[in-house]
């Protein structure tokens, strides 16, 4: 399935492929900074890449949250970063009329994890003939997103992608479980982790997200030892100053060298 997605470089590298770049589209000058690091790094180890950016945050703690700066001028952006860096983008859509708008600019369209039981989202999506990124809600197990696959493919379409981004943990905490991996690959998807979000701590008393991005490498090692497809990577040169998930985003500056270890790792366990 991750075959049919136009744009989309070194498959025959035997990687791992990576959705990766910032949480929210912020401003152009920004998206086609981090676009154009992350292509010369994918470019370099050969993995194929996809260019990961919200048009629009639906869902935020507090009504204050930075929210998008624009859905027709953030989805522009993505479509020129695509054209520009010759690589695919993938976005969130949020209800079913956001399906055919979005598919007009992008390649991938990716289901919230809180959405991802949405029957009607998930059939607008499919009906755009685009792969469909379902995130594994935080509230179920694995074997339970055999159905979310099954609306997509029961609607006309075989391209899916099911991304793990861990399991709630109490009321303010996440943890992965690894067993869902081989799960929901045994659905016939490619299957992906998202080493960021998978590491959120949300629902802090301040309204605002929390994070522990020092372990991203390590969910990231355990994905790729585990046999994901691929890895999910929200990045920024500046994660303190992102307008939205900062707490839990790797600094652009350190994408490379965790690259390259799970690289290694990768052609070690194949």
């Amino acid at each position: 399935m991750i075959h049919q997605i136009s744009q989309l470089k070194h498959l025959d590298s035997n990687n791992f492929f990576l959705m990766a770049g910032p949480c929210a589209i912020e401003g152009e000058e920004i998206a086609l900074q981090i676009a154009e690091q992350i292509v010369g790094i994918t470019d370099k180890l050969r993995i194929p890449f996809i260019f990961k950016g919200s048009y629009r945050k639906a869902n935020r703690s507090r009504v204050d949250s930075f929210t998008g700066i624009g859905d027709e001028k953030a989805l522009k952006i993505l479509a020129r970063i695509s054209k520009e860096f010759g690589v695919p983008t993938v976005t969130d859509i949020h209800e079913t009329h956001e399906a055919a708008m979005a598919a007009e600019y992008v390649d991938v369209l990716q289901i919230p994890a809180f959405l991802c039981r949405q029957t009607d989202l998930l059939i607008a999506a499919a009906a755009t003939g685009k792969t469909v990124n379902i995130k594994k809600g935080q509230f179920l197990s694995a074997s339970s997103m055999r159905f979310a696959v099954d609306k997509v493919k029961e609607s006309g379409n075989d391209k899916v992608i099911l991304t793990d981004r861990g399991n709630t943990f109490g009321y303010q905490d996440l943890i992965v479980d690894y067993r869902g991996i081989p799960e929901m690959k045994s659905f016939n998807v490619p299957v992906v982790m998202d080493c960021t979000h998978s590491l959120q701590q949300p629902n802090q008393a301040s309204g605002v997200t929390g994070g522990k991005p020092e372990l991203i490498e390590t969910i990231a090692k355990a994905a790729i030892a585990v046999g994901v497809d691929g890895l999910f990577i929200e990045t920024h040169p500046a994660p303190e100053n992102a307008k939205s998930d900062g707490a839990n985003m790797l600094h652009l500056t350190l994408l490379e060298q965790l690259l390259v270890k799970l690289v290694r790792l990768r052609q070690a366990v194949i």
